[in-house]
C-alpha cells in the first residue's frame, strides 16, 4: 500500500511539475485557465452562500438587529461579488454591470457596490490591440492610420476605444475587442449557469436564471461588432427626424466582428452637470430630448437601445451649428419588441399615467405578471403603490417614497425574482433600460417631470393609431383614426402649453401684481 501511495504521489508530483514547466514556457496567464476562473467563482459563491446560511441563526426575524445584520451581509456579499468580477473580467464584469443597473430590483448594497464596474473595466496592452488589428484587417497600424493613441479613450468589459487619424485626415474612434473575451465568454456563462442553479437549490427564493438566460442570448450579439454597426445605422435612419441626436458614422472598410471604426465624437457624460453648466447646455432640454428618443424607440418602433449608462450617452454643442446634441454610443445591445407586447406595454403605460387601476391590472396580467401585478407596476415605475393608484403623472416623487421603494426591493426580493422569471424575456432588458434612464434623470434632477409623461403619452397615441390604421378596412375608418389621433395629440399640446404658461415667470409676475393691487 505504501509503495503504491509512493508511486501515485511521485506520478502526481511529476505531472504537476511538468504542467508548471509547460505553463511557464508558454507564458500563459493563469487567469486564462477555465479551471482557475471556475474555482474562483465557485469559492466566492460558497463563501457568500455560507454567510447567508449561518449569519441569521441567532437573530430573531423582523427585529431591528435582523435588518441591520442583513444589510451588512448584503454589503459583504456585494463586495465579494465585485472582487470576483474584477478578477475574472470579461463576461463577469458585463453581468456585474447589468446587476449594478437594477437599482429598484436589487438591494441597494448590491447596486451601489457593483456600479463601480463601469469605471473598473480591464485594459488590453498595446501589443494585444495590434495583434487583433493585424489578424482582422491584415495590416499594421502604421499602414491604416497616421496616428493611433496608445492610451484608450475608454475601456469596457468587452472592448476598449482608441482615438486615431486616417490618412485622409478624418479623426476616428477605433473600438477593439479584448482578445480573450470571445474564447472565454461561452465557458463563463456555463460556469454562471451551474453556480446559479446550485444557489437556487440552496435558497429556493433565489431565482435568477433569467439573468443567465439573458447573458446567454445577448453575449454573442454584443461580441459581434458588425451587428453593432448595423444597429447604429438602423437607429440613425429611424430617428433621423430628431436633429439633436448624433449617431457616429461607421467606417465599414475598417470594421470586422472584433473591430468597429467610427466617426470620432467628443462630449461630456449625460450625468455630468458641471460639464453642462460650463458649456451652457440646458439640463431640462437634454432630459426631455432623451425621453423623446427613448419613448419613440420603445412605443413606436419597438427597437430599443438597451445600454444607456452615462458613458454611452454624451452631450455636447455641435461644432458646426452650436446647437445641443445627444451622442448615442455602443449599439451592441438592442431589444426588438414584438408588436403585441409593444402595444400592451403602450396601454399599460397609458393606464399608469392616468391611474386607471383596472387597466393596470389587465395589461400587467397580459404581460405575464399574474397576481403580482401591483409589484410589477411598482417595479416598472419605481413608484409606490399609493402613487400608482393616484396616477404617476399627478404625484411628484419624494425622497421618502424613493427610500421606501429601495427598502422594499430588499424586502420583496423573492417576489421580484419570481416576477422576473414570469414576464416575457423582452421585458428584462426594458426594465434595465428604465432603471438606467431613471438614474440619469435622478442625477439631472428631472425625474417624473411632466414633459417626460407628455412625450410618452404622445408616442403611445401614435403607436396605437398606427396599429389601428394597419387593421382598418375602409378609407372612412382610416380618416376616423387619423382625426382621433390628431385630436388626442392636439389636447396634449394644449396641456403642454398650459403647463409652460403656468410655470413661466409671466404668471409669477401677474400673480404678484394682482396681489399688490388687491
Amino acid at each position: 500500500m505504501a509503495g503504491r501511495l509512493l508511486k501515485v504521489s511521485s506520478l502526481a508530483t511529476a505531472l504537476f511539475a511538468s504542467s508548471g514547466f509547460y505553463l511557464y514556457n508558454r507564458q500563459l496567464d493563469l487567469n486564462d485557465l477555465s479551471i482557475i476562473r471556475f474555482g474562483r467563482a465557485a469559492a466566492t459563491t460558497a463563501v457568500i452562500s455560507y454567510d447567508y446560511l449561518t449569519a441569521f441563526k441567532h437573530v430573531e426575524y423582523g427585529t431591528e438587529e435582523y435588518w441591520e445584520l442583513k444589510s451588512k451581509v448584503h454589503q459583504r456579499s456585494a463586495e465579494r461579488l465585485l472582487d470576483l468580477c474584477c478578477a475574472n473580467r470579461g463576461t463577469f464584469i458585463k453581468v456585474g454591470q447589468h446587476l449594478g443597473a437594477l437599482d429598484y430590483l436589487l438591494p441597494e448594497e448590491y447596486t451601489s457596490t457593483l456600479k463601480v464596474l463601469h469605471s473598473r473595466a480591464p485594459q488590453s496592452c498595446m501589443e494585444e490591440i495590434q495583434q487583433v488589428i493585424r489578424e482582422d484587417l491584415g495590416k499594421e497600424l502604421s499602414e491604416l492610420f497616421v496616428s493611433f493613441e496608445e492610451k484608450p479613450q475608454g475601456a469596457a468589459s468587452l472592448a476598449q476605444v482608441h482615438k486615431a487619424v486616417l490618412y485622409d485626415g478624418r479623426t476616428v474612434a477605433v473600438k477593439v475587442q479584448h482578445p480573450k473575451v470571445q474564447r472565454q465568454s461561452s465557458k463563463d456563462i456555463v460556469v454562471m449557469e451551474v453556480l446559479v442553479r446550485v444557489v437556487h437549490w440552496l435558497f429556493p427564493d433565489f431565482a435568477f436564471m433569467w439573468l443567465v438566460e439573458e447573458a446567454k442570448k445577448n453575449m454573442p450579439l454584443e461580441l459581434d461588432f458588425l451587428n453593432e454597426g448595423h444597429n447604429a445605422e438602423k437607429v440613425a435612419n429611424m430617428l433621423a427626424h430628431y436633429p439633436f441626436l448624433k449617431i457616429p458614422m461607421i467606417h465599414w472598410d475598417l470594421s470586422t466582428k472584433r473591430i468597429l471604426t467610427m466617426e470620432f465624437a467628443e462630449g461630456g457624460q449625460v450625468n455630468d452637470r458641471d460639464y453642462m453648466k460650463k458649456h451652457s447646455i440646458n439640463i431640462n432640454e437634454i432630459s426631455e430630448n432623451l425621453g423623446k428618443m427613448y419613448s419613440e424607440m420603445i412605443f413606436v418602433h419597438g427597437f430599443v437601445h438597451c445600454d444607456p449608462h452615462p458613458g454611452n450617452v454624451l452631450v455636447r454643442k455641435c461644432p458646426q451649428s452650436k446647437k445641443t446634441e445627444i451622442v448615442l454610443l455602443d449599439h451592441g445591445l438592442y431589444q426588438i419588441l414584438q408588436p403585441d407586447f409593444r402595444l400592451d406595454y403602450c396601454r399599460l403605460w397609458q393606464a399608469l399615467i392616468k391611474g386607471d387601476i383596472s387597466k393596470v391590472e389587465r395589461y400587467s396580467r397580459r404581460l405575464g405578471a399574474g397576481d403580482l401585478y401591483p409589484l410589477f407596476a411598482c417595479v416598472l415605475t419605481a413608484r409606490s403603490w399609493t402613487a400608482v393608484n393616484a396616477g404617476i403623472s399627478s404625484v411628484p416623487v419624494t425622497h421618502t417614497e424613493d427610500v421606501e421603494i429601495r427598502t422594499n426591493a430588499a424586502l420583496y426580493l423573492p417576489q421580484i425574482s419570481d416576477l422576473l422569471n414570469r414576464v416575457p424575456r423582452q421585458m428584462l432588458l426594458l426594465l434595465k433600460t428604465n432603471d438606467l434612464l431613471r438614474g440619469i434623470e435622478t442625477t439631472l434632477q428631472t425625474r417624473a417631470s411632466s414633459s417626460s409623461f407628455i412625450n410618452m403619452s404622445r408616442c403611445c397615441i401614435r403607436a396605437m393609431a398606427r396599429h389601428k390604421r394597419s387593421k382598418a378596412q375602409s378609407r372612412r375608418r382610416h380618416l376616423q383614426i387619423q382625426l382621433a389621433e390628431s385630436l388626442s395629440l392636439w389636447k396634449l399640446t394644449v396641456f403642454e402649453l398650459f403647463l409652460w404658461v403656468k410655470g413661466s415667470m409671466l404668471v409669477h409676475w401677474l400673480t404678484a401684481l394682482l396681489a399688490f393691487l388687491n
